[in-house]
């Protein structure tokens, strides 16, 4: 038989398969009864090979071209999108996140190693005048001394946008250095960890004691909680990769990075939204002239929502 011939009997295969598009084109594929679905499959492979006849043959151009949209028309539906489940996205984020980084136990080493140093540092900043310069530099602190030596009174509108975008790359910057210094099988992380928790400690604990410590906690206090969460976020995802290259469970070493990766995902996910949110805290509500007391009650409410997420949305279920 003749190409030809062959692909002239095929029409009727075309015909249906049009008229399966169409219908695929009204409706969702979930509503489709299965063995249509499977039809349309088996439809589509064949109609892909006549196209491959028709056009190694060189058959008239008009026959080509028809092949082609359906096959392209075909390939749309078969392989198209699926819709955006909302009740699927609800259960991820507000059931399987928050339990997942509950029970990740490299989160809750980075939780209790940051915020002991931090505490540790802070005090011993706030008791000891000299502990300060041997953590930062004299000229850090001065920089930071002369920073706050005025009042915060606000932003120009135009300013706060600008400095939105400089505070979203500079804590996203904060927070790949700690998940990437992690890779240094773990301990890289660890030291980024100690050493940040440390030098912010130090920082607070020195500006409590000066004249100008209203001003700083003026500025610090509203976005303090997102952004010192998200460096320990940070941390701990990359420790995770970094300890997987240790311990790697009886598999390969880069099998057992892969697995960490899956696993660190949403954690690394969750500090990226916290750096975000913190930022526009920072650009906005941080540096204006609002009253202290709404920037403490953004601050509690803040710590709030991130005790909700992480431990009471976290907390295991009873099956």
């Amino acid at each position: 038989m003749k190409v030809s011939d062959l692909l002239e009997s095929r029409r009727a295969n075309w015909r249906e398969l049009e008229q399966l598009c169409a219908m695929m084109e009204g409706r969702s594929r979930r509503k489709m009864p299965a063995p249509l679905v499977v039809r349309f499959s088996a439809l589509y492979r064949a109609a892909c090979a006549d196209l491959a006849l028709a056009d190694g043959y060189q058959l008239p151009p008009g026959v080509v071209q028809y092949l082609h949209q359906l096959v392209g028309r075909a390939h749309n539906q078969l392989y198209r999108s699926r819709t955006f489940n909302v009740a699927a996205w609800a259960e991820l984020m507000l059931v399987d996140v928050p339990q997942r980084l509950f029970r990740d136990n490299y989160l809750r080493l980075a939780f209790a190693m940051f915020w002991g140093v931090f505490l540790l540092s802070a005090f011993l900043a706030a008791t000891q005048p000299d502990y300060a310069q041997r953590i930062a530099t004299r000229d850090a602190l001065v920089r930071v001394e002369e920073s706050f030596s005025e009042p915060v009174e606000g932003r120009q509108a135009n300013e706060a946008s600008f400095m939105a975008g400089f505070y979203i790359f500079n804590n996203t910057l904060i927070g790949l250095r700690c998940f990437a210094f992690g890779l240094v099988f773990g301990i890289g992380g660890l030291y980024t960890l100690v050493f940040n928790a440390a030098l912010l400690g130090a920082m607070f604990g020195h500006m409590s004691n000066l004249p100008q410590s209203e001003n700083f906690f003026h500025f610090v206090t509203a976005h303090g909680p997102f952004e010192l969460t998200a460096i320990v976020l940070s941390a701990a995802a990359g420790m995770r990769l970094g300890f997987s290259l240790v311990d790697t469970r009886g598999t390969t070493r880069p099998a057992s990075l892969r697995r960490a990766a899956r696993e660190a995902l949403p954690v690394m996910c969750a500090a990226m939204v916290l750096f975000l949110l913190a930022a526009l805290i920072e650009a906005f509500l941080s540096p204006s002239s609002a009253p202290y007391w709404i920037k403490a009650l953004v601050a509690v409410f803040s710590a709030g929502m991130l005790m909700f997420y992480f431990v009471m949305l976290g907390y295991p279920r009873r099956v």
